[in-house]
């Protein structure tokens, strides 16, 4: 249901939300001095938590035709992820968020009675997360920007000062390429959604889900901390002293 926000691996493959205020987990992994793909989806264990719900949710559905039972066992994959982590004593925030995740849409699907709404939520965050992005830019305070900044403990001076035109503008790139993402997602998915094809649906969601996010996040990263970025931040001619 829910995707991969611009805080990383989330819900594209299921409908979890990943822990965390929306830009912040994700944009970690793109701030650091080197890339990890594996960081930026979360880890091998994070891909698991926030696909295989959606995953067993499909293949049921497809196997069964059976609403309620797709439902109730992509459900129990979400709790039994939180259950492993309580007993192992480990964070169960990523967990918990997923089971919250799922939970809309298992009562979105029971309440309409259509399989493809099992998937609704996450196409309302894509929407939102889109619109974000796009009012970032128009107000000229890039999303991607403001979030690596407060990641950085910085100041928004990027956004004015003529000498870090060229750090805005990396900003801004970095702020279209998530939009696009949120865009492409929409642009394949609705169709999908509209023609009730679920277990295309939940394919497109999960290919399109954490990779795309974490190719995204890596563009992001060449664009704002990769060490050519940090070249051009430092080569550029600093004010002078006061």
């Amino acid at each position: 249901m829910s995707d991969a926000g611009p805080d990383g691996p989330s819900p594209e493959g299921d409908p979890t939300p990943v822990e965390g205020p929306a830009a912040a987990r994700g944009l970690r992994a793109a701030i650091g001095d080197d890339f990890s793909f594996v960081d930026a989806i979360g880890g091998v264990r994070g891909l698991v938590e926030s696909t295989a719900p959606g995953l067993v949710f499909v293949v049921v559905y497809v196997a069964t035709r059976a609403l309620t039972a797709s439902l109730v066992a992509s459900l129990a994959v979400a709790v039994v992820a939180v259950v492993v982590r309580l007993v192992q004593r480990t964070p169960v925030t990523q967990a918990l968020s997923g089971v919250l995740g799922v939970g809309i849409g298992v009562v979105w699907a029971l309440w309409t009675g259509r399989a493809q709404d099992y998937f609704a939520g996450g196409l309302l965050a894509n929407a939102g997360y889109l619109l974000a992005m796009l009012v970032s830019l128009a107000v000229r305070w890039p999303a991607v920007g403001v979030v690596v900044a407060l990641l950085r403990g910085e100041s928004m001076a990027w956004r004015t000062d003529p000498d870090k035109a060229h750090e805005r503008r990396r900003f801004v790139w970095a702020t279209w390429v998530m939009g696009a993402v949120f865009a492409l997602r929409l642009a394949v998915q609705l169709p999908l959604y509209w023609g009730a094809e679920v277990a295309a649906l939940g394919a497109a969601k999960l290919a399109m889900g954490v990779p795309l996010f974490a190719v995204a996040l890596w563009i992001t990263w060449l664009l704002v901390a990769s060490p050519g970025a940090r070249a051009d931040r430092r080569d550029r001619p600093q004010p002078p002293p006061r």
